[in-house]
């Protein structure tokens, strides 16, 4: 279902502040539309523990968001390694890698653009433009790196932390 999952704002969603009371309640719906589906599909555990502690994958997965997964990932000491291999940007048919810093200097000057459509201003793909931007937010936190734990969690260690993080959701 792209309508649902692939949704922008689900992706990155703009602060708070910079929506209207109806804008922040039309990103809830898309939330909590995308949540009902994911909570009932069968694979949904399978689907948290491998966006958790396998692989960092962006948007919306498994009832949560990137900012969800990496609070979940810094409660249990988890850290994900990228590929050392795995450039930010890769090549464009045709054109050669998009710069980085030619996607912030997009993003910019077009600070309300999709990724999509910052991808179609760059020529590239989508991913290039998420992975830039991710690139971007990482470089800005510049969380203090914690020691990968000696042995992956158990499922059930992952979901006692989802379950934490939905229980302070409720409470908010």
């Amino acid at each position: 279902m792209p309508g649902v999952f692939q949704d922008e704002q689900l992706h990155n969603p703009p602060s708070p502040t910079e929506m209207s009371a109806a804008e922040r309640e039309m990103l809830s719906l898309k939330q909590a539309a995308a949540q009902r589906l994911c909570a009932g599909c069968p694979q949904m555990i399978d689907c948290l523990y491998r966006a958790v502690v396998q692989v960092d994958v962006s948007g919306f997965v498994a009832c949560t968001t990137e900012h969800d997964r990496a609070e979940i990932r810094r409660q249990l000491g988890i850290e994900i390694q990228q590929a050392a291999t795995t450039p930010y940007g890769t090549a464009r048919v045709g054109g050669g890698p998009v710069s980085h810093e030619a996607v912030m200097a997009a993003r910019h000057a077009h600070p309300r653009d999709t990724c999509h459509q910052l991808a179609e201003r760059l020529d590239c793909s989508t991913s290039t433009v998420k992975r830039h931007l991710r690139r971007a937010r990482e470089q800005q936190a510049n969380p203090v790196v914690a020691a990968a734990p000696a042995s992956a969690p158990s499922i059930d260690a992952v979901l006692d932390a989802f379950d934490q993080l939905e229980s302070s959701r409720q409470v908010a």
